[in-house]
C-alpha cells in the first residue's frame, strides 16, 4: 500500500518534476556552469575555461556600472510609491460598501494583463502626439518627448511600473488585513483611539510580515526590469533606461558573449539575495525593538 501511495505521489507529481527540471533547474545550473567559461552558441561545443575571468570583466565594465545605476534609480523610485500605494488601495476597499468588489477587481486588472500589452500602450500614451501631452498641452504644461529624452524616459517608465503593479499588491496587503483580529479595532475604539493611533498601534504593527513580503519580492522584481524598456526604449536614449537585465540581454543575445552575460546574471542573483537579507533583518530588528 505504502508504496503503490509513493509510486502515485510520484507519477502526479512527475511533470511537475520533468518541467522544473528542464525548464529551472538545469538552466540554472549550465549559467552556473557557463559564467567560468567561454561559452558562446556561435563555436558550438568550443569553450573554454576562463575562471574568474568574466566577473572580474563585470566589475570593471563601465556599461554594466550605467546599467546598475538605472536599475537602482529604478527600485529607489518605485518601491516607495507601489508600496504606499498598495496599502492605501487595501485600506480603501476593505471595509463593506457598494461596489466594493468592482473597485478590486478595476484595481487588479492591470496586473493580469502582459507586460509587452501595457509598454506598448503606454509607448501610445507617451508618444509627442499621445493622449498625454494632448491633456498636458490646453494647461498650459510641458509636452516633452517622454520616451525620446534622456532626463524624463526612466521616470516614465517608472511611473508605468507604480500604475501597473500596486494592484497586485493590494491584493497581498488585503489578505494581511482581513488577517487581523477585528476585536483589537473594536477594544481600540472603546478606549477612544483615532483611526491614525489605530492603524500606527495595531494595523501597521501587526502588517509588519505582509509588508517585509511586499518589499523582497517587489525589490527582485524591479532588479530585474527588462520587459517594460525593451518595448518602450530598447535602453535609449543614450542609455538612460538601460537596465542590468537589459545589459545581460544585449551581451547574450547581442553579441553571443553567453558566458559574460551569465557572470553578469549570477552577479544579479547574488544582489538580489543580499538586498533581500538586509530588508528581512531590517524589519526583523524593529519588531524585536517594538517588544
Amino acid at each position: 500500500m505504502r508504496t503503490h501511495s509513493r509510486a502515485t505521489a510520484w507519477t502526479l507529481l512527475s511533470p511537475w518534476v520533468i518541467g522544473f527540471t528542464l525548464f529551472g533547474l538545469y538552466p540554472f545550473l549550465f549559467s552556473l556552469l557557463a559564467s567560468f567559461t567561454d561559452y558562446s552558441p556561435l563555436r558550438g561545443s568550443d569553450w573554454h575555461w576562463v575562471g574568474l575571468a568574466h566577473y572580474r570583466r563585470a566589475l570593471a565594465d563601465a556599461e554594466l556600472w550605467g546599467a546598475l545605476r538605472n536599475t537602482a534609480l529604478f527600485v529607489v523610485g518605485t518601491i516607495p510609491f507601489t508600496t504606499a500605494a498598495a496599502l492605501g488601495l487595501a485600506l480603501a476597499v476593505q471595509p463593506s460598501f457598494r461596489g466594493r468588489t468592482l473597485f478590486r477587481v478595476g484595481f487588479f486588472l492591470p496586473s493580469v494583463v502582459s507586460v509587452v500589452v501595457l509598454s506598448l500602450v503606454f509607448k501610445g500614451l507617451y508618444a509627442p502626439n499621445g493622449s498625454l501631452n494632448a491633456l498636458l498641452a490646453p494647461l498650459g504644461l510641458p509636452t516633452p518627448a517622454w520616451l525620446q529624452d534622456p532626463v524624463t524616459a526612466l521616470p516614465a517608465i517608472m511611473a508605468m511600473d507604480v500604475w501597473a503593479a500596486c494592484g497586485y499588491y493590494m491584493l497581498i496587503f488585503l489578505a494581511g488585513l482581513e488577517a487581523i483580529p477585528e476585536e483589537l479595532h473594536d477594544a481600540a475604539r472603546l478606549d477612544g483611539a483615532g483611526a491614525w493611533t489605530r492603524f500606527t498601534h495595531i494595523t501597521l504593527p501587526l502588517l509588519r510580515p505582509t509588508l517585509l513580503f511586499v518589499l523582497v519580492v517587489n525589490t527582485i522584481r524591479s532588479l530585474q526590469i527588462f520587459a517594460e524598456v525593451f518595448v518602450m526604449t530598447r535602453g535609449g536614449p543614450l542609455g538612460s533606461t538601460t537596465t542590468v537585465v537589459f545589459h545581460l540581454y544585449e551581451q547574450a543575445f547581442g553579441r553571443f558573449e553567453l558566458g559574460y552575460a551569465s557572470a553578469i546574471a549570477w552577479l544579479l542573483f547574488a544582489l538580489s539575495m543580499a538586498l533581500a537579507a538586509v530588508q528581512m533583518r531590517a524589519l526583523a530588528g524593529r519588531e524585536e525593538a517594538a517588544r
